[in-house]
């Protein structure tokens, strides 16, 4: 932040000061009904999939009609977003932090002219470009990493999956047939920087191959110490090697030790480690960030690897179709994906969901915290 070379008043903290750098303070953003209720809001209801109302203690209104966004926008696609925003909605739009555009009104009669004019949009093959849904005992929208598009070191891409895979399941996007929320996401890879950890079903991309070394380039091209430091379990050591008869610096990874989770390449560009034959998905489940009926729960693996099958990922979309089903015709009322399964048993889970079991999907470990603390936010007084 940049101050006037008079010199910077504590006691006026705010005189002559820059503002105009970075961005602006979210609440002058607010609609007008949000800005005036905020905090004093009574209840909200779901009116139908994608469209909620929020009813404040003043009696005011506000109707929100949802729609799945993509997760790399165009800029075009934003200026239309922008343009319904303004013809509906008073110029007042957000984004969910999955992934969704919320369009927001403040009188009951404009909410069907909005769903008509969202309806009404499509791209060219066919598909809309605004499908209303992704709320309540439904498929959310799938919240993705950046995969082969932008990221360094994916094991998957991110937009194909979840493209194939809301394919797949869009008529539970735009419905409430689920017991309870399902959440869907994708990391590109297990450095996971989505939310797969803790969601009912997770795509996560896997590496399964230990980094290629460069050896010729790779002295020239990277900060060895750097390499050797990013590692989180101390698997590259500093080596020398010949090549065309000549002695150079560079690395040895003991591939015993290696957890295949990039972050040398990220130091290293002469140490890659995508791979066709290695590189493919994880798909988990049984996870959740909420606190009802049960504690958070973090998410296990249920399928130990798919193959990347570009570009409809057709194993992945049928696996992940598979367990939904099942959920759906089993748990009960409420229930998240996790909690049916610690109810009727993760043996069953597997049998109902037609999945194999092996041994690669056993896990063990134990931290020795484990036995001492209280490991939930749930009180008990």
């Amino acid at each position: 932040m940049a101050f006037i070379s008079s010199g910077y008043n504590p006691e006026k903290p705010m005189e002559d000061r820059i503002t105009d750098i970075g961005p602006r303070k979210f609440d002058e953003f607010y609609p007008p009904v949000i800005a005036k209720n905020k905090g004093k809001w009574l209840y909200h209801e779901y009116l139908q999939p994608g469209v909620l109302v929020h009813v404040a203690e003043s009696g005011d209104e506000v109707y929100t009609v949802r729609c799945g966004g993509a997760r790399l926008m165009s800029t075009s696609h934003i200026r239309e977003i922008c343009e319904i925003a303004d013809k509906h909605c008073g110029g007042h739009v957000r984004w969910t932090t999955r992934n969704n555009i919320e369009f927001m009104v403040d009188n009951k009669s404009k909410v069907q002219p909005l769903l008509d004019d969202l309806a009404g949009r499509k791209f060219k093959g066919g598909s809309f470009k605004f499908p209303v849904g992704g709320t309540g005992a439904g498929v959310s929208n799938i919240v993705h990493t950046q995969g082969w598009i932008h990221c360094h070191t994916p094991a998957t891409d991110a937009s194909g999956p979840v493209k194939a895979v809301m394919d797949e399941v869009f008529a539970d996007f735009q419905s409430h047939r689920m017991p309870a929320h399902v959440r869907v996401s994708l990391a590109c890879c297990l450095n996971m920087c989505g939310a797969v950890h803790c969601s009912d079903i997770a795509i996560l991309g896997y590496h399964r191959k230990p980094p290629m070394l460069d050896h010729e380039y790779l002295d020239k091209m990277c900060e060895i110490p750097l390499a050797i430091a990013a590692c989180p379990t101390a698997a590259i050591k500093p080596a020398k090697v010949e090549i065309n008869g000549q002695k150079l610096n560079s690395v040895a990874v003991n591939n015993e030790r290696c957890m295949f989770c990039g972050n040398c390449y990220t130091m290293c560009p002469s140490m890659p480690l995508a791979d066709t034959e290695g590189d493919g998905i994880v798909i988990m489940a049984g996870g959740k960030v909420s606190n009802r009926i049960s504690a958070p729960k973090f998410s296990k693996v249920v399928v130990a690897f798919i193959p990347n099958e570009a570009p409809r990922w057709p194993r992945t979309s049928a696996t992940i179709k598979q367990i939904i089903e099942a959920y759906a015709n089993d748990a009960r009322k409420y229930e998240r994906l996790g909690e049916w399964a610690e109810r009727i048993g993760w043996e069953r889970f597997f049998e109902k969901c037609e999945l194999d079991f092996t041994h690669h999907l056993i896990d063990d470990f134990r931290d020795p915290a484990y036995y001492t603390w209280r490991q939930t936010s749930q009180f008990k007084f």
